[in-house]
């Protein structure tokens, strides 16, 4: 069964990682066993923190949810080994009549080429003029002929060759078989039997006969064969003994592989036009078969958003992908929808205080690990409740879920906000917690960094500022923030790249050399983004 994926936003916090791992645990726990938590981007170093001390994995970590050719219900017929028969591949195109081909593969699994019903079927209208076989092997002719080896030199045959001769009456010279390099079928003809062994042909088939001891002890080289078919089915059937390697398609294939997009696919299709494609894995090697009819309806990957709820923000293809529900508590954005969805937006502090009450909805309760993780988010979230976005529900919300975890509020907190951020770089600080926004025509971006000390971060000012302004010129932003929240002084130093009147009319403060302090100011969802999104109307 395919997975349904709960994921946050890009650059997740934790918040939004958590509240993937508990709602995916949620909705397994009532019984629906396919959701499976995931992320969209590096888990901070604020997050592990968390997550080991609870002993909980990162999510599965995913980068799209186009529609790839593994959601395609293509056909996975027997992938056949180069050596099989021609007699059994035909039999394997009989049992699926709505595949046009099957692929053929090497002992490694590997694509070797693929066989059609016209391959087939040009084979044996070729051997109605040829009637030769060439190099077959021993043990694919018994196969095909249900025979058995009668003879010694036959147990030292490995290979036959030869033109394929139904033996005649003697008494017609000018049709018997004239060449050691002979492939005799005969029945009960005692001296037609002793001519090719005499000849020491290539072979001899037995057919619904047996052979006296004095011919089968015959010094010969001929490998005789018993067969319980008569000599026209034995003639028609011993040419279905050819390897499919011999006369399968290998040239100009193409050819998909699991991960590639659907909508590549459909133009390599149009473009080329063949009845069938192989498939292939990771390891390159053969899982199905592809047809321009498996394109008509891709199975859509199934996705429920937590944290956020703007497409900027969100999975790249989430518009291939079905959105089945919201877990919010930020502004409604601009995700859309072709059917009705369940949506659950409230005005709290963490996405977690929300899952929270839905456990209690459906009078489950968290495990320990799993309460004192919910309650680490709410913490983390809403900045050990200095934050606006705080609200009396969170507070609860947070110590229900420390008394299930027997753990200390204050004492998570400070864990939590004492992540050292010297050794990481301004790389890694910038674009953790990084988000961007489009406002009244306005294009910008807003990091956040929550520390117990701010005034070290700011010794790197020139670093930080450098890069927002080579993001900024990349991107075309009009303007870039980066809120350095600090817990000790409930308040933000934040760091900017724009237009400083911006700064000035939007928090009513003086800035200086592209920094300023925003006392009280400990939320970028509540305190930063509407103060924006007023000035600009």
């Amino acid at each position: 069964m395919d997975p349904i994926y709960v994921t946050g936003h890009r650059n997740p916090d934790t918040d939004s990682i958590v509240a993937a791992i508990a709602y995916a645990a949620l909705r397994n726990a009532c019984g629906e066993r396919e959701y499976e938590a995931a992320c969209l981007g590096r888990v901070s170093d604020e997050t592990r923190i968390v997550l080991d001390r609870f002993g909980f994995q990162p999510p599965k970590r995913i980068t799209d949810l186009y529609n790839q050719v593994r959601d395609l219900d293509f056909d996975r017929p027997p992938i056949l080994n180069t050596g099989v028969t021609v007699g059994r591949a035909w039999d394997e195109l009989q049992d699926y009549p709505s595949i046009a081909a099957v692929p053929v593969a090497n002992e490694d699994g590997s694509l070797y080429g693929i066989l059609s019903r016209t391959d087939v079927a040009n084979y044996n209208m070729s051997n109605i003029a040829s009637c030769v076989l060439d190099q077959v092997p021993l043990f694919n002719v018994l196969s095909v002929l249900e025979g058995r080896i009668l003879n010694e030199a036959g147990e030292n045959t490995d290979t036959i060759s030869g033109e394929v001769t139904i033996a005649l009456p003697q008494s017609r010279e000018n049709l018997l078989f004239q060449k050691k390099e002979s492939v005799v079928l005969c029945g009960h003809q005692p001296d037609m039997i002793r001519r090719a062994l005499e000849m020491n042909v290539s072979c001899l088939v037995l057919c619904q006969t047996e052979i006296s001891e004095e011919l089968r002890d015959m010094p010969t080289e001929t490998c005789i064969i018993s067969t319980p078919f008569d000599a026209y089915r034995a003639a028609r059937l011993i040419f279905q003994s050819t390897p499919v390697g011999r006369i399968c398609n290998t040239q100009g294939l193409v050819c998909f592989h699991l991960d590639e997009r659907v909508d590549d696919v459909r133009e390599m299709v149009l473009k080329y036009r063949h009845p069938s494609y192989p498939i292939l894995d990771e390891s390159e090697k053969v899982v199905g078969i592809l047809t321009r009819y498996h394109l008509l309806r891709p199975r859509k990957k199934q996705v429920v958003l937590v944290d956020h709820n703007e497409a900027s923000q969100s999975v790249p293809g989430l518009e291939e992908a079905e959105l089945l529900e919201i877990i919010d508590h930020h502004r409604l954005a601009d995700i859309q929808t072709t059917n009705p969805i369940y949506v659950r937006n409230e005005p709290v502090g963490s996405t977690n205080t929300i899952i929270a009450n839905m456990f209690q909805d459906r009078g489950l309760m968290p495990s320990e690990n799993l309460a004192g993780m919910m309650a680490a988010a709410i913490l983390s979230d809403t900045v050990m409740f200095k934050s606006p976005t705080c609200t009396q529900r969170d507070i609860r919300t947070a110590e229900r879920m420390a008394r299930i975890a027997n753990v200390s509020l204050d004492e998570l907190g400070k864990a939590i906000f004492s992540a050292a951020l010297d050794n990481k770089s301004v790389d890694e600080i910038l674009f953790t917690d990084y988000k961007e926004f489009h406002i009244a025509g306005h294009c910008l971006a807003v990091s956040q960094v929550t520390c117990v000390d701010s005034a070290a971060v700011l010794r790197r000012k020139e670093e930080f500022l450098e890069l927002m302004r080579k993001t900024v010129a990349d991107k075309g932003f009009d303007l870039m923030v980066l809120m350095l929240t600090d817990v000790l002084l409930e308040g933000t130093q934040i760091l900017y790249v724009g237009d400083s009147d911006t700064i000035q009319q939007a928090f009513n403060v003086v800035p200086r050399d592209n920094t300023a302090f925003l006392p009280k100011v400990m939320s970028r969802k509540k305190q930063v983004i509407p103060m924006l999104s007023d000035l600009w109307g």
